[in-house]
């Protein structure tokens, strides 16, 4: 199950999405450029695909985890294989930049939830 979006899902679509595969953790990719999201799915790569096909540009998309049930500081890991980008200055699977890391924190705040938000 991945669903795009590009505005705030309700909270009881989020859990939907997180009980189907890791119960703990979503998988996300994020298009910085066009503002949205693929939430969901096995794999950052699958989401990454469906972004592609839908028009985002690939050196747009960047992917990261939520951990819904933790508390806001501790939620997001930027970590994905489809960060490693050596052409974009990204040598590893976590992402690097900083201000890429707080465009992908803002967005996930907007999109997903919110420092006051928790599944818990």
């Amino acid at each position: 199950m991945i669903k795009v979006i590009d505005k705030k899902i309700d909270i009881n679509i989020l859990k939907e999405i997180c009980d189907a595969h890791f119960k703990t953790m979503v998988k996300f990719v994020v298009d910085i450029k066009l503002k949205k999201m693929g939430v969901g799915g096995e794999l950052h790569s699958d989401a990454e695909e469906l972004l592609i096909n839908e028009g985002s540009n690939q050196e747009d998309i960047w992917g990261a985890n939520l951990y819904p049930y933790k508390s806001a500081d501790e939620r997001l890991e930027y970590t994905s294989l489809i960060n490693i980008r050596p052409g974009q200055g990204n040598l590893s699977m976590e992402i690097e930049n900083e201000s890429l890391r707080k465009k992908i924190q803002i967005m996930t705040e907007q999109l997903l939830l919110n420092n006051n938000e928790s599944l818990a």
